[in-house]
Parts: structure tokens; sequence; C-alpha cells
């Protein structure tokens, strides 16, 4: 029998026929010191004690070994790819404890599996998307490079060529810097050194970095809020994220255009809007604005990275606050920043 493949059930059986012997022994001997005979009775009555706890254990073990095994069986379907695979545990009792704990082992499992196989699909589409990203500014160098080699063009072209390749490496640039700020936010790698800092005095060094590319395509940009406005947050980060809102705003802004980059204290939020009157944002595409090297099939913009947005919001995020966008095609849009003050917490 299966059952006595197992060293201490043996035992246990070795012991109870043991302790029955002995009690036997002592019954039949009390028996014969006192009435000088022994008993049949007494024999078959131990007999059938003994029989009944031989049975009543055996009955148990063997029910015990049937759902082990039904148990490793459901452990094999799920090594074989079953990963539904689960051991029935409704009763009560140690066994059906460990059996929980196995289904719970099982479930955390399939959770790192899926969590695996997510990474590897966003890693090979980073990869692809970051490819696609290169090949265009790498094939225009390869063109630029070649027309500055041709001996016949003139200083004119010559300097053209090298300025449109400037540009292009620009863009390698920012990609790559992109790149690794928003690793290292996903890495948690990260450190968010927050002070407070003043909103107004922050926003204007935003106004001063852009205030020259706006100059250039004639739009304005219109700062308004209280000067008495403090967050607690890293000013670097800050800025790099609330920049990126701004130029996405320039980007998408014409000639004549105004970017409003508006702050104000709530009772319980620090809040900041950045609001331009451009083309907006296609109702289509508002879900998907802060996927990485989202390309909106409705724009006509080829230059974007597609990476200033969510690494926006991958900063913002980090800082505890949240990022929301509402746009109307041909209206504008406003991206609204709120961060909760510490002491409302």
């Amino acid at each position: 029998m299966k059952i006595f493949a197992d060293k201490e059930i043996k035992k246990l059986f070795l012991s109870l026929s043991v302790i029955w012997l002995i009690f036997l022994m002592l019954a039949q001997g009390y028996l014969w010191l006192s009435c000088q005979r022994v008993s049949l009775c007494l024999l078959f009555l131990f007999l059938f004690a003994g029989g009944a706890v031989w049975a009543a254990c055996c009955s148990c073990f063997r029910k015990q070994n049937q759902i082990m095994e039904q148990a490793v069986s459901q452990i094999h379907e799920y090594l074989d790819g079953d990963r539904n695979a689960r051991i029935e545990c409704d009763e009560e009792g140690e066994l059906y404890r460990l059996f929980h704990s196995v289904n719970s082992l099982a479930a955390v499992l399939n959770a790192h599996a899926d969590n695996q196989l997510r990474e590897k699909e966003f890693l090979k589409n980073t990869i692809s998307d970051i490819s696609h990203q290169l090949k265009t500014p790498l094939a225009a160098l390869n063109i630029y490079n070649g027309l500055l080699q041709d001996e016949e063009a003139d200083l004119a072209q010559v300097k053209e060529f090298a300025d449109l390749s400037e540009q292009e490496l620009d863009r390698i640039e920012i990609l790559v810097q992109n790149l690794l700020k928003i690793t290292k936010l996903d890495a948690g790698s990260v450190l968010i050194e927050k002070k407070t800092e003043n909103v107004a005095d922050m926003m204007g060094d935003i106004e001063l970095h852009f205030a020259y590319r706006a100059r250039q395509e004639q739009k304005e940009l219109i700062l308004s809020g209280s000067d008495n406005i403090f967050l607690l947050c890293d000013r670097d980060w800050m800025w790099e994220a609330i920049g990126n809102i701004v130029k996405n705003a320039l980007d998408h802004t014409e000639k004549g255009d105004t970017i409003h980059i508006e702050w104000r204290a709530l009772p319980s939020v620090i809040q900041i809007t950045v609001k331009d009157n451009g083309c907006g944002i296609h109702p289509e595409d508002l879900h998907h604005i802060f996927k990485r090297f989202y390309r909106s099939r409705f724009s006509s913009d080829r230059q974007g990275l597609g990476l200033g947005l969510p690494l926006a919001k991958a900063i913002i995020e980090a800082h505890g606050g949240s990022i929301e966008v509402d746009s109307e095609p041909g209206r504008g849009t406003i991206f609204t920043m709120n961060f909760l003050i510490p002491t409302k917490l």
C-alpha cells in the first residue's frame, strides 16, 4: 500500500501494534494470575478493537493519500503550463492551509510572469520606437554629410547643410537625454530633493527660457499668479516637467497665438495650468498623449519625439501630484497640474 511508503506512518502502525500486543498480554497475564486461565473472548475483543483501529487509520491515511495525489497532479499540471491549475482547499485543517499557500504561491508566480511579459513587451516596443526615432535624423545626417562632401557645394550650401545637421544632432541628443531621465524615474533611482520653492520665481525662469523662441515665432507668453505661493518640490525636476508642457504648447500654436501659465492656491492643492489657443488635441488622442512615442494620426507634427509629456507626467507623479488635460480641436488645450499641500494631508 502506498500509505506505508511513508516511514512515519510505518512507525505509527508499528507503535499501535506493539501497544495493542502489550495491553493484550497484560490483560491475559492479569486474568491468569487471578483465575488461573486465559480468555478467548478477551482475545477476540482485543483482535476486533485492534483491527478496527487499524482499519480506521488505514481509511484516514488512504483518504489523505488520495487528496495528496490530487494535489500533486494539480501541481504537475501547473508546471506543465496550465496557469489556472489549483488545488481544492475548501475544507479546514493544516493540510488545506498548506494547499491554500500553494495556490497563493501560484497566483504570485502568475503575477510575476505577467509583469515580466509586460516588461519584455515594453522593452521590445521601446527599442522599436527608439530605432524608429533615430532612423529619421540619422538618415538626414547621412544625406547632409554626402552633400557636404560634394566639391561643387558653395559656402552658403555648406552652412545650410551644417545647420541642418546640427538640428538633427540636437534631436538625437534630446531623445537620449529624455530617455535617460525617464528611465531613471522608472527605476526609482532619482532622488527627489524637495524644498519650499516660490512658484512665481519658477514660472519666471520658464518664461525667460522660452522668451526668445516665443519672440522669434511671434507668440506671447503670459504669466498670472500670486507672488506668495510656495510649492514643496525639487526645483530642477519641476522646471523640467512644466518646461516640457510649455514647449509642447509652443510646438502646437501658430504665429500670434498666446500661452497662459497660471498658478493659484486652493484649499488643499497648489494648482498650475498651462493654457494655449492653438490647434488643440483630437478627442481620440486625449487618452494617449502621455504614452511614450505616441504619434497622433491627426497631427501634422513630425518633429516631436513623443517623450516630453510622458516625462512631465512621471515627474509630477513622483512629486505626488496629478496632471489632467482638456482640449478642443481648433480652440486650444489646457494642462492642469495639482499638488497636495502637505499641511492639508
